[in-house]
């Protein structure tokens, strides 16, 4: 398999898709490309990228299977890893964590537009919008019920590291770039998923990268 992503300060997708790969346990070669310097808009035209038209990430398995999408490379590597991996075993569980990270998927639009992923940034606490917070009031709500619920044993929202941490693990990135207040059970929740080891890897590599974009590098005011 071969896997292209982005800038590991900054794309939040190809975090996702990046942890479905190691989750998977299925041997990978990861491509990182620049976002949005000299070489982007041509290297989108590229016939490796056409499928995607230029996103990241998107996941070659050989030469005829191509993925993109993040859920979508989440469920492509849950079948070919077995099915045993990635969500809860319990049914219950399993609806409620495919449900958060649909929600995830398709929603938090504010928080995605003021609180852009940046690995390599902590800014000061700074005044956000009704709507930012709304999301964080509601992803906060999520993760409560879901240790409440289903959390077994294990840190993680389900019990084992899943799915569902993946796609929030961008998340837990930007409450703390942005040092967003939380509670007791979310910041030990947080701790657990930045001191995971595949984390502790994209962290370190993030730091190393030369690139800058100074369209993200800003605190939204």
């Amino acid at each position: 398999m071969k896997l292209f992503i982005g800038n590991k300060a900054y794309s939040s997708w190809s975090l996702r898709g990046w942890l479905a790969c190691k989750l998977s346990g299925v041997p990978f070669e990861e491509v990182v490309v620049p976002l949005y310097d000299a070489e982007w808009e041509k290297r989108r035209e590229g016939d490796e990228f056409a499928p995607s038209r230029g996103k990241v990430p998107i996941l070659w398995d050989g030469d005829d299977t191509v993925v993109w999408d993040s859920l979508a490379i989440i469920e492509y590597l849950d079948e070919k890893s077995g099915e045993d991996k990635f969500w809860p075993e319990a049914r219950p569980a399993r609806a409620m964590a495919r449900s958060m990270a649909a929600e995830m998927h398709s929603g938090f639009a504010a928080l995605r537009r003021d609180c852009g992923m940046n690995i390599r940034q902590i800014y000061p606490p700074a005044p956000i919008s009704d709507e930012v917070v709304a999301d964080i009031n509601r992803i906060l709500q999520l993760w409560a019920q879901a240790r409440a619920r289903h959390e077994g044993e294990g840190e993680y929202l389900f019990g084992p590291f899943g799915a569902v941490d993946i796609m929030y693990a961008p998340v837990v990135t930007r409450f703390i770039t942005y040092s967003i207040p939380v509670p007791a059970f979310a910041a030990a929740y947080m701790q657990a998923v930045v001191q995971h080891p595949w984390m502790q890897d994209w962290i370190a590599a993030a730091q190393e990268e030369d690139w800058v974009i100074e369209q993200f590098e800003k605190q939204a005011e």
